[in-house]
């Protein structure tokens, strides 16, 4: 799983802001199931050269997971 040093201060950021975002989304499924389904989705990424589109696809797969979680 990447850290904050790992990859980029903005996708970081990013990252982040898809965890708070999610948070507010799913308040049924506890935060520290919510950070870790999104630092688990992040980490597919690992190696990926091109980062562009990563906290996208990260948040869309996700919103997938946690709606599972939550039915």
């Amino acid at each position: 799983m990447l850290q904050r040093g790992e990859c980029g201060a903005v996708e970081w950021t990013a990252i982040q802001q898809v965890v708070s975002r999610l948070t507010q989304s799913y308040p049924q499924v506890p935060a520290d199931t919510v950070a870790t389904v999104v630092h688990h989705n992040h980490a597919r990424f690992d190696g990926r050269p091109v980062r562009d589109f990563v906290p996208l696809f990260v948040e869309r797969g996700s919103r997938k997971e946690l709606a599972e979680i939550e039915a």
